[in-house]
């Protein structure tokens, strides 16, 4: 694609796109977000410089190990159906950088990001020549990118930030802002080596953005990981609202496109609700999002409008999460990178889709539990292709392919270095399933990425071209 082609058919001037490039290359130089520097002083220190930018906005704010990105959107569009300007944080990207700071529900232009991140860059840099100098490191890839969004939040100026933490809670760079409502996703093993390999560690990190005088949304959790939390709310003086008491799935049935659902909120019930999702999991996280608009528009007490909530559900979308990017034969990505995520979308295609074989394009990254996440596709899969995306963490194909052959058997099993080579010869393989053949691509964000480029997927990440 023309980068004078981008943002969804939107001109750009070719020289705003070179210079868009360029920062997007000094921001990557930076240490890249999965290595965590447990403080928050630096990004404290440019947000006092700044005047305290996240201070200008209320914020919905979200944790959790899977479902984050999804619950987050769904706020978001929920809050826009109400007439609300909103700012929406997520990560990681797909494709492109901007796609993290959305104003209205579309990534920021290249304008807004560039005036921001020039705003912000000598107040960054005193920091960076401060931290430096008593030896500790320059701000990372993800603080930087905190730093902008919130300078773009307070620039625009929005009604409300709905803001995804990168990774826990308690040290992430987004907690220097303090959220008047408060969602934790359901909590499960993974990023072991930085929060923990338990967990209650894991919940004690991401129980940080709960914070005082808040209303906090609970998702379905681990007995001892909803103690926990309960007990942060308790000491904190937050309102816990648990799924399953306070809120839950009322029905859920199978539709074309998606799932038609109710739900019963904090102040009301909604039925017949078109959520053009697949997976339970997706209606729990619409069960949450529904509790935390309510939270934050009426403090839990006032029902929204039926209509309202309808139109918003019927609307949204995830890129990378069960999303069909081709058809004949149907090509699914999905953004599955750890054993609860990978569970949660095998289960959901079980349900979901009736295909007669399916070939799994398959590529982890080095950090995560890729034995486990092999283990729950076997039973899922005719045959696995094991590659590697164009991430430098990923995982070696011959390594991974020993590890896939233990559990497949050789003949279930094709290893190609090269990821589009791997997608023809996936996309090969499936279609001797004849229509009914289909190829899922799965492993990371990383592979979902590279999966979507190569088929033409919307850049923005919002839907297949």
């Amino acid at each position: 694609m023309s980068a004078a082609r981008r943002g969804g058919g939107r001109q750009v001037d070719p020289e705003v796109a070179a210079r868009m490039a360029q920062v997007t290359e000094e921001i990557m130089a930076r240490s890249p977000e999965n290595i965590v520097e447990p403080t928050l002083d630096r990004v404290a220190q440019v947000m006092d410089l700044l005047g305290h930018p996240q201070r200008n906005f209320p914020m919905i704010h979200l944790t959790g190990t899977n479902g984050k990105t999804s619950t987050t959107r769904m706020i978001e569009r929920l809050l826009r159906e109400l007439g609300l300007t909103t700012g929406r944080f997520t990560s990681p990207h797909l494709h492109d950088v901007r796609e993290r700071i959305a104003i209205g529900g579309e990534p920021v232009d290249e304008e807004r990001f560039l005036a921001a991140y020039d705003d912000v860059l000598p107040y960054v840099q005193m920091v960076d020549e401060k931290s430096v100098a008593e030896g500790g490191p320059r701000i990372t890839y993800f603080e930087l990118l905190v730093i902008i969004a919130y300078a773009v939040f307070s620039d625009a100026p929005v009604d409300v930030a709905v803001v995804e933490v990168g990774l826990g809670g308690v040290w992430d760079a987004t907690n220097v802002a303090d959220g008047t409502v408060s969602v934790i996703a359901p909590i499960a093993i993974d990023h072991t080596r930085l929060l923990g390999d338990n967990l209650i560690d894991i919940a004690t990190e991401k129980s940080g953005i709960i914070k005082a005088d808040a209303i906090s949304v609970l998702g379905v959790q681990e007995d001892e990981v909803m103690q926990l939390l309960l007990e942060r709310c308790d000491d904190v003086g937050a309102t816990a609202q648990v799924e399953g008491l306070a809120y839950g799935v009322l029905e859920r049935e199978i539709a074309v496109g998606g799932q038609l659902i109710a739900l019963r909120g904090l102040a009301g019930d909604y039925r017949d609700i078109f959520l053009p999702l697949f997976g339970q999991h997706q209606v729990h996280n619409a069960a949450m999002a529904l509790a935390a608009v309510e939270a934050f528009v009426g403090g839990g007490e006032q029902p929204l409008e039926a209509d309202i909530v309808r139109a918003a559900f019927a609307d949204v979308t995830s890129p990378g999460r069960l999303e069909i990017v081709r058809r004949s034969p149907t090509v699914l990505v999905d953004a599955a990178h750890n054993p609860a995520g990978v569970a949660a979308m095998a289960d959901a295609i079980r349900e979901s889709f009736t295909f007669h074989r399916l070939v799994g394009l398959v590529a982890v990254l080095q950090e995560k539990d890729a034995s486990s996440m092999l283990e729950l596709l076997e039973p899922l899969l005719d045959h696995i292709v094991v590659s590697r995306s164009t991430s430098p963490r990923s995982i070696r194909p011959d390594r991974l392919g020993e590890m896939a052959i233990e559990l497949f058997g050789e003949d279930r099993v094709t290893v190609i270095k090269d990821l589009p080579e791997a997608l023809d010869t996936a996309a090969a393989l499936a279609d001797e399933g004849g229509v009914s053949g289909a190829v899922l691509a799965t492993g990371s964000i990383t592979t979902v990425a590279d999966v979507r480029m190569l088929l033409g997927a919307d850049q923005r990440g919002d839907q297949p071209l």
